[in-house]
């Protein structure tokens, strides 16, 4: 049975720009989203920042008001039905915000016990559950205040948890968690899971996506890109990898030269304050790149490393990371180093500079 339903979901927000001479914009946060999700599925919606995920996780919830289109959860409209909808659902966000810090745990789950209008005798018996579900129960009584990152945010999930919903959002819950205790969150998301727990999660990690989630929807500007299980995912942009880097001037028949190259399978420029953002993505191990690492790489070539800095013209040396590709997130090892020759020596990528892995995308960064 499809849990959640949506049919051409859009939102549209409006803003203004200037200060004298004032002009309405419209931003399309969701375009035309058609999403079906069954019961007891742990579903993954995965993207960059601002792609929307947000967006579609408070339409879903009944906070936000869609612009058009239909949402149903439970078979429900969310905008007929929210008040009936509500009592059945359970939404973390990631952050800190949503606990009162002055109070215990224990008191915190059971206030918002008492806003479900749980029964006293039920509400005495969930919180313990969920304090030792969570890993809690030894610091139960002590101010959420001194509490870390990561136990705050298996506090959430259990506030979250509180009323035994039969769906739960989750978006972005591990956001600035430190690696253990965002591999401690996974674990008790995998044990909602196996307990039966329809999930929705939101993510920008795709190793994340991969580990957890059964089906896994691509958002990107408002859109889904693409619906389909992890492995699927991964084998589809398996031969690819993306390199970005900032420049400036590019004309526009080196950009023709780039995509007639043998190695180069597409070619994007984004336009920023002062430089451009040109990204290029080229088949691994095809014709006209180089692997290995060069004893010397020359001033005025593209660099890609998988995720760590180039330093005077040698890697770091191997390690497991993640590098950028067609969705920016799939992993492959640093010692895979690339360069396209045919950058050399243009004058929108000077010579005498490395273009550094800076974590993201690939800067213009001065040789020391």
């Amino acid at each position: 049975m499809d849990v959640i339903i949506t049919e051409d979901l859009r939102r549209v927000y409006e803003t203004t720009t200037g200060v004298l001479r004032r002009k309405r914009k419209e931003i399309i946060a969701l375009d035309g989203i058609n999403l079906s999700i069954q019961g007891g599925e742990l579903f993954g919606l995965l993207g960059p920042n601002g792609a929307g995920k947000t967006t579609i996780t408070r339409i879903l919830a009944t906070i936000l008001l869609p612009t058009s289109g239909t949402a149903r959860v439970f078979g429900l409209d969310v905008v007929k039905s929210a008040r009936e909808i509500r009592p059945r659902i359970g939404l973390v966000f990631g952050g800190e915000r949503g606990l009162y810090s002055r109070l215990s745990g224990r008191d915190n789950l059971q206030y918002f016990a008492d806003l479900y209008q749980m029964p006293p005798g039920v509400a005495k018996q969930r919180i313990p559950q969920l304090l030792d579900m969570m890993g809690l129960t030894e610091r139960a009584d002590e101010r959420t205040e001194g509490y870390s990152r990561g136990m705050k945010q298996r506090l959430h999930i259990a506030r979250g948890l509180i009323h035994d919903p039969e769906l739960l959002f989750l978006d972005e819950p591990t956001t600035g968690l430190d690696p253990l205790a965002a591999r401690e969150l996974r674990e008790v998301i995998l044990g909602l899971k196996k307990a039966g727990k329809t999930i929705f999660l939101t993510s920008h990690y795709m190793f994340e996506m991969d580990a957890l989630c059964d089906r896994v929807a691509v958002l990107s500007q408002g859109k889904i890109l693409i619906v389909d299980t992890p492995s699927a995912l991964k084998k589809l942009v398996a031969d690819l990898e993306v390199v970005e880097i900032e420049c400036f001037g590019i004309p526009t028949e080196l950009v023709t030269r780039i995509r007639t190259h043998p190695g180069v399978a597409a070619v994007n420029i984004e336009e920023l304050e002062h430089t451009q953002l040109l990204q290029i993505q080229a088949r691994a191990g095809a014709p006209g790149t180089q692997s290995g690492d060069p004893p010397a790489h020359p001033g005025g070539c593209l660099y890609q490393t998988g995720g760590r800095r180039l330093e005077k013209g040698i890697t770091d040396g191997p390690d497991e990371s993640h590098a950028a590709d067609i969705l920016g997130l799939v992993p492959t090892p640093i010692e895979r180093t690339r360069h396209f020759p045919i950058f050399h020596g243009h004058p929108a990528f000077p010579a005498g500079h490395l273009y550094a892995d800076l974590g993201r995308h690939l800067s213009l960064r001065e040789k020391a």
